[in-house]
């Protein structure tokens, strides 16, 4: 190397990347530097806003000596700045995907022109006019480029915008956005004027059949140089990046499937079309594999394009369409033929396959139609309704408001379908035990929920509720039957005895462990345990399956008996027993827990006391299982047993956690306020949590219902539950000697750590007024609302009798209050999903992190619930006029204008301003006019009759005036008059609402 060469070398690598007094891209374009720049890991800037910035500054508009503006000078430097443009994208490799998702519309018209002028396409020519096989192989791509870019920006023109929220009003930046817009708009109108050319340029790209080459930062350079210099390179078939013939057809073939199938909007028969491109786009995927693709496609949009063309193309006598559901469901509802409709949902109930979305869209869409005034209609939708409700139980989903309304009147040909539907969409072979314990659940909440003898022994009587429910579990739901009415006579399946299985000295050890894994009768396992001690009396038979769990603190007390066989027996007989009580087989449980009673009571009264604990729990348990889910209060004697347990004082008895947290929840379900309040030992108080927070919650709630709310016992629960909340900070020093501040989550500062604090709420089930869950998730919506960053706040009962500040923010832990707040509502609705407050509290939620179309369903759910499906007025401390705001709020963030302006006429002071502000919108996705016949508010209806006057839409006008000529809304009306025909338009605006969003 040269001594000149080592120092421009060395003077080159000392040269600083971004020289402070030149700005980026002018630096990049005096250096030359962009590739070394493209080449970087993380590119700052990007490669996209480097297109944008080089384009922007070539096509600045240069002034004249006379002030004139005159368009971009076609001087070196911007035809530089135009070439670097084309080097950024030939680095993208050209990916119409990338530079469709990070450019504008004009940015990238200007672009691929660029490219077309470079390429040697002449000016002014049409494109459909040119024999592309006689072209040179990079110039035929940049025609190919730009037809494509222009078919695809048309198709994606089509799809629905999600307006973003404009920010603070800037008039420079709202100029060039209009201008943008206005630029779009033209720049559109043109390629939808030469659509028919670029589709016939893109057919007839489809019969080359050779490879083509795009250009490189290589080809565009050498396009750049003196004529003399390039030596005819860029014209050979060997320059650019190699793009094979089954590429370019596969892509092709992608665009044109999807502008035949936006075309088949307005023309059925190019669906055809459609669908023959698709399928060869497949092929040609699965023949040269989409990982050797240099162009993606998105598989997963491929497939539902050919899904929606192959309904949308069917014919009946297509026996191979007919494979879907889908088509099968299209086929249907186009021809009328609803019975094979039904059987279709009905086959898919043991599959599963079709999206509940799917099922729901099916359903409104046979609604729609049977108000229409098709009253045949009403007994499909029926039908397909409890298929529906089959479906949702069986996934775990709570049953919706429109099955419960069509089940208002039952009759019999009703609970016949519906028992049908049932059978047919379980399987008992081979049906999981949640989906049993599930269906189980529905039929027999069915029973207590009808009030026809008849009809209940209907259910009770048929073969799927015999085999679903065991027999003790009909008996408790009979009794309750018959306690409700004395007339019911419901015929139940006898207890079958257990087949007691002979022992023989015969049988092998093998045989008989298997017995006694099997076996739930406490005698039987007692006689196979002595067989086996016959046979050997090395063997500790406890340990034959290790399903057999008993807790620690009773493990070691059994194992510690001295006799083998009463060692096993007692162990067996426990852990039997709490397996059944975990099973809720509540019958053998008591069953093998009397046994082990009797057994220890001759020799131990510390496992005796043991075993009379867990009975106690047992019968906590049967009681809730049974008699306690029709809200029938427990024995006085369980409540006196269960009082006894707590104020235990017997040493050295080994005590489970969970029986104390059972005693104090079951106290609380029961509204043993006055015990807990006033008579329970304060010592223990002071030794259990459990207790403590009972006591505090009892003593809380049993001041709610009166006039004046006790603040004194809230604070002393709010100081509780806030220590619960609470994180601990510990001091870390570093390697650099620096002290750094570390949170944990679960401190000890409290009674008890949050998630054991939160599986303790979720013991409670109160049937009647739910007290004691309203006010532990009240105060966790205070303490959500307290923090200083909260900008939505959550609605709650009884919320003012909690502080309104906490003296140290920073000690709380606000992200787990969310997180509990969230749980809480979640546990409080599947106790009870009608309750209005906590489904204001769920929508709340739901708006507070801007998932307004869930927040929509929960706000309407609510008001749903507590007036018959909105045939009653909504009590006003349901719809608060925070609640409408939100709602209005909702509806404005979803583009639904028109149900703005109707929402805006529930605030007790009409929100003109809002109402005429949400009409003035043109781009709104709800019905638009079609929901004028719900609006009352006269002003309204006469600003909406001048806009669509000053636009020119005759049609709308019509409706609106329409609307407003109504004799009931005559301002000269009685006052009751007018107060009726608003809320009739109430009513039918909010069912129609329910049904969009349920």
């Amino acid at each position: 190397m040269s001594a000149e060469a080592a120092d421009r070398e060395a003077a080159t690598s000392s040269r600083p990347c971004t020289p402070p007094q030149t700005s980026w891209f002018e630096f990049l374009l005096e250096e030359s530097l962009l590739e070394q720049h493209l080449q970087k890991p993380s590119p700052d800037p990007p490669p996209v806003q480097l297109i944008v910035q080089f384009l922007e500054q070539a096509s600045k508009p240069s002034v004249n000596e006379q002030n004139q503006v005159q368009p971009p000078p076609d001087n070196k430097r911007n035809r530089i700045l135009k070439l670097l443009a084309l080097k950024v994208a030939a680095h993208l490799k050209w990916d119409l995907d990338v530079l469709e998702k990070s450019l504008s519309v004009p940015v990238l018209n200007m672009l691929l022109n660029e490219l077309l002028c470079i390429s040697k396409v002449p000016p002014g020519t049409k494109h459909v006019d040119v024999d592309l096989s006689s072209l040179p192989p990079t110039t035929a791509m940049a025609i190919l480029l730009y037809n494509r870019w222009a078919i695809r920006t048309i198709v994606q023109s089509s799809f629905p915008v999600k307006q973003v929220k404009p920010g603070p009003p800037q008039l420079n930046v709202m100029n060039q956005m209009q201008q943008e817009k206005e630029l779009t708009e033209n720049i559109l109108k043109v390629l939808k004027e030469q659509a028919a050319d670029s589709i016939l340029v893109l057919e007839g790209a489809l019969k080359l059949n050779k490879d083509l080459y795009v250009h490189t930062i290589r080809t565009l350079d050498l396009l750049a140089m003196e004529p003399g210099m390039v030596n005819g390179e860029t014209e050979s078939s060997t320059a650019g990046l190699k793009i094979s013939a089954e590429e370019i057809q596969c892509q092709v073939c992608y665009d044109l499937g999807a502008i035949y199938f936006q075309q088949g909007s307005t023309n059925a028969a190019v669906h055809e079309n459609a669908k023959e491109k698709f399928s060869k786009t497949k092929e040609l995927i699965a023949k040269i594999g989409s990982s050797s693709l240099h162009f993606t496609i998105d598989e997963e949009r491929l497939a539902g394009y050919c899904q929606a063309c192959g309904v949308l193309t069917s014919s009946s006598d297509d026996a191979s369409q007919q494979a879907t559901p889908y088509i099968q469901i299209h086929g249907c509802m186009k021809s009328g033929n609803y019975q094979d409709l039904v059987k279709i949902f009905l086959e898919d109930n043991l599959t599963l396959s079709l999206p509940v979305q799917f099922r729901q869209s099916v359903l409104r869409e046979l609604f729609q139609k049977a108000q229409q005034g098709n009253d045949a209609l009403d007994e499909v939708c029926f039908k397909v309704c409890v298929c529906n409700t089959v479906c949702n139980v069986l996934q775990g989903r709570t049953v919706d408001v429109l099955f419960c309304q069509l089940f208002l009147k039952p009759s019999k040909e009703k609970i016949d379908f519906l028992l049908e539907v049932c059978s047919r969409s379980v399987d008992l072979e081979n049906a999981s035990e949640a989906s049993k314990r599930k269906m189980a659940a529905f039929l027999k909440n069915l029973c207590l929920g009808l009030e026809d003898l008849q009809l209940v022994f209907m259910i009770s009587s048929h073969e799927l509720f015999i085999k679903l429910l065991k027999d003790d579990e009909r008996k408790l739901l009979i009794d309750q039957m018959r306690k409700r009415s004395p007339r019911i006579n419901l015929c139940t399946k006898p207890v079958t005895s257990f087949y007691d299985i002979p022992a023989s000295a015969s049988v092998n050890i093998g045989q008989l462990e298997h017995q006694l894994i099997l076996s739930v009768d406490p005698w039987r396992i007692r006689q196979i345990l002595i067989e086996l001690h016959g046979m050997t009396s090395e063997r500790q038979f406890w340990t034959v399956s290790n399903k057999w769990e008993v807790p620690n603190v009773y493990g070691n007390v059994i194992l510690g008996i001295k006799d083998n066989l009463t060692r096993d027996l007692v162990y067996i007989l426990m852990a039997k027993g709490l397996h059944c009580c975990a099973i809720k087989d509540f019958v053998h449980a008591k069953q093998l827990f009397a046994a082990c009673l009797e057994l220890v009571t001759e020799f131990s009264p510390k496992l005796r006391q043991v075993m009379l604990n867990e009975m106690l729990l047992l019968d906590i348990y049967t009681h809730e299982a049974g008699a306690g889910v029709s809200g029938e209060r427990p024995p006085s004697d369980l409540i006196s047993r269960v009082r006894g347990y707590l104020e235990m004082r017997v040493p050295d008895i080994p005590l489970r956690q969970v029986i104390a947290e059972e005693c104090v929840a079951f106290l609380l379900n029961w509204r043993e306020n006055e015990y807990l309040t006033m008579q329970v030992p304060l010592p223990l108080v002071q030794t259990n949590p459990y207790v403590k927070l009972g006591q505090l919650l009892a003593a809380t709630c049993k001041e709610l219902p009166g006039p004046k709310e006790s603040r004194r016992t809230a604070k002393d629960l709010w100081e509780v539950v806030v220590q619960i909340c609470s994180v601990s900070n510990q001091h870390k020093r570093g390697n650099d000697g620096r002290v750094s501040l570390i949170k944990h989550r679960e401190s000890t500062l409290g009674i008890m750590y949050r998630c054991v604090f939160l599986n303790y709420f979720k013991r409670l089930f109160e049937l009647d007024e739910p007290l004691v869950l309203t006010t532990i998730l009240s105060l966790f919506v205070k303490l959500h609302n307290v923090r200083e960053d909260i900008v939505n706040d959550i609605a709650a009962e009884h919320i003012s009798i909690w502080p309104s500040s906490i003296p140290n923010l920073q000690s709380v832990d606000f992200e787990a209050v969310a997180v509990t707040v969230k749980e809480l509502v979640s546990y409080a609705l599947t106790i009870n999903a009608n309750n209005h407050f906590w489904l204001i509290i769920q929508a709340d939620i739901y708006f507070a992190t801007n998932q307004y179309s869930a927040a929509l369903h929960y706000y309407l759910q609510a008001g749903a619930v507590c007036s018959d499906f909105f045939n009653k007025m909504v009590p006003p401390d349901v719809y608060t006029d925070q609640v409408i705001k939100r709602m209005i709020k909702c509806c404005s963030l979803l583009n639904c204008h028109t149900q703005v302006a109707i929402l805006c006429q529930f605030l007790r002071e009409v929100d003109y301003k809002t109402a005429f502000k949400a009409l003035q919108e043109q781009n709104s996705h709800d019905a638009m006019d079609s929901y004028y016949e719900y609006i009352w508010d006269v002003t309204i209806l006469e600003y909406l009759t001048y806009l669509h006057h000053k636009r020119g839409e005759t049609d709308k006008r019509q409706i609106a005036i329409k609307a407003i000529g109504q004799t009931e809304l005559n301002a000269s009306n009685p006052e009751e008059v007018l107060q009726l025909a608003a809320q009739r338009r109430k009513k039918k605006f909010l069912q129609a609402m329910a049904k969009l969003y349920f």
